[in-house]
Formats: C-alpha cells, sequence, structure tokens
C-alpha cells in the first residue's frame, strides 16, 4: 500500500464561531420570526387589525362555501384533476355500461372492488354485473379503475363529502352507485 503524497493532501480549517453563533441565537430568532409571521397570516380577516395579516381568510364556511367554489390560489380545488367517490355510468339506453369484464377489481391495488358476473339479459353485451360492490373506505382513489375500463363504466368525480356512519355505509353497491350518477351527470368527467 502507498502513502498518499503530502502534497496532494487538502487541510480544509472550520471556521471558529463567535459565542454568539455559538449558542443558535440568530437560529433561534429566525425561527421565531417565521412562527410570529404565520401565526399573524391566519388572522386573516379577523376583527382585530394585525401588521402584516393576511387580506384573505384561510377559514372556509363550509357548506355554504365550497372549495370548489375557489381558485386553487385562494385554497379552493382544481376540480379537474381531483378523484373522490366512484359512479358507474349508463349508456343512452339507460343501462348500466358495465360488462363485468373484471378489469378493474383485477388492477384495483387496494382490492376494494367485487364484481359477481351474470349473464347479460341484453344482445349487446355477453355479461353483466349482478352485484358491483366498492368499499369507499378501502379505495386509495388512484384511478386505475376507470383507467383500465374498456368500455368507461367506472368513473371517479370530483364529489368528496359522502357520509356513512357505519362501515357498510361506505361499501357502495351497485344501485347506489348509479344513483351517483344520476346526481352527478351535469358534472364534467374527469
Amino acid at each position: 500500500m502507498t502513502a498518499i503524497p503530502e502534497s496532494q493532501i487538502l487541510r480544509i480549517s472550520r471556521k471558529r464561531l463567535d459565542p454568539l453563533e455559538n449558542a443558535y441565537v440568530p437560529a433561534i430568532i429566525k425561527g421565531f420570526g417565521t412562527t410570529f409571521r404565520h401565526l399573524f397570516t391566519s388572522f386573516g380577516q379577523s376583527k382585530i387589525p394585525v401588521i402584516g395579516a393576511s387580506k384573505t381568510s384561510m377559514t372556509m364556511q363550509y357548506p355554504e362555501e365550497r372549495k370548489e367554489h375557489k381558485r386553487p390560489e385562494q385554497g379552493g380545488m382544481q376540480v379537474s384533476n381531483f378523484r373522490a367517490v366512484h359512479r358507474l355510468n349508463k349508456d343512452d339506453a339507460g343501462r348500466v355500461k358495465c360488462v363485468a369484464c373484471m378489469m378493474c377489481p383485477t388492477i384495483c391495488p387496494a382490492n376494494c372492488i367485487h364484481i359477481e358476473a351474470a349473464e347479460s339479459p341484453w344482445d349487446d353485451r355477453e355479461k353483466y354485473p349482478a352485484k358491483f360492490e366498492i368499499d369507499e373506505l378501502r379505495c386509495i382513489y388512484c384511478g386505475m379503475c376507470e383507467e383500465a375500463c374498456p368500455v368507461d363504466a367506472i368513473e371517479l368525480t370530483p364529489q368528496y363529502d359522502i357520509v356513512g356512519r357505519t362501515r357498510q355505509e361506505m361499501i357502495f353497491d351497485k344501485n347506489k352507485l348509479l344513483e351517483i350518477y344520476d346526481a352527478t351527470i351535469d358534472r364534467k368527467p374527469m
């Protein structure tokens, strides 16, 4: 083993901190400044005048005021790329579009979609879903099910305010998913 020549060794000396820097006082003051700036910003449009306070309110008066009614820079949401509750789409004849191909339960990483296929009563398809369930609490809302669907039967809507008091109420069956379609038909599809 050969030794490294002294000419190739670079010696680095550490900068000595003065006592003020050694006690981290400037960093602590900077941290307090950030904390107080956020504190004053959160006052928003309160009745108490605060120097440096934001002119826009951070509080939203839900349900009268909703996120989709505000621009994203005002604390709202961009509905065009937001994925929430599922719906089953209908065709022009009012029938469920799903052909029970089993692509959505196969690709679902959360394993929250369950379909039982039956022979179709209509001539334009072989199968239809006799039973179609989605566990909305288990779902991760990734959108892979709607990408995999060959007939665009399943879709994620921007409707985010779903409520259930029990776990069973959050397992949506075919009828519930079709009701969501009827309620969200006027919304722009994803």
